[in-house]
């Protein structure tokens, strides 16, 4: 059994609940399968250092990963992933990857700082999902 330590960051500008951004990072770790079944989350002590939030914020995200099956917590030894969310699709992220990282590149090339490269995918994201759901 390998030991992995996700490294938790918070956006507060983010307008994500803090116990919501973690659940998230988790989510998308197992789907990028760099989690996988039988890894080890950072304890909540650990996360509660590094990220100088409140133990109950840790609690409340482990809580929603276990409530989705996705981690099981083992009193007195830690919480570890019992699933994973990684399909088929991720030989196709390769490839995805790249083409973003050329776009990411075009964008830094036409001025653009992070806050707006962001602003610019969740616009774009947010309105074909629109046009998906329409």
């Amino acid at each position: 059994m390998e030991v992995l330590v996700i490294e938790f960051h918070l956006d507060a500008g983010s307008g994500v609940s803090p116990y919501m951004q973690l659940v998230r990072q988790v989510r998308h770790a197992l789907k990028l399968d760099l989690l996988r079944e039988g890894d080890q989350l950072p304890t909540v002590k650990d996360v509660v250092a590094q990220l100088a939030i409140n133990p109950n914020t840790v609690l409340k995200a482990y809580r929603e990963l276990e409530h989705e099956g996705l981690v099981a917590a083992r009193p007195g030894v830690g919480t570890f992933v019992t699933r994973t969310l990684a399909g088929a699709s991720l030989a196709a992220h390769g490839p995805l990857r790249q083409d973003l990282r050329r776009w990411l590149a075009k964008a830094r090339l036409a001025g653009l700082d992070d806050e707006s490269i962001e602003a610019l995918f969740m616009t774009t994201f947010r309105a074909a999902a629109q046009e998906d759901i329409a």
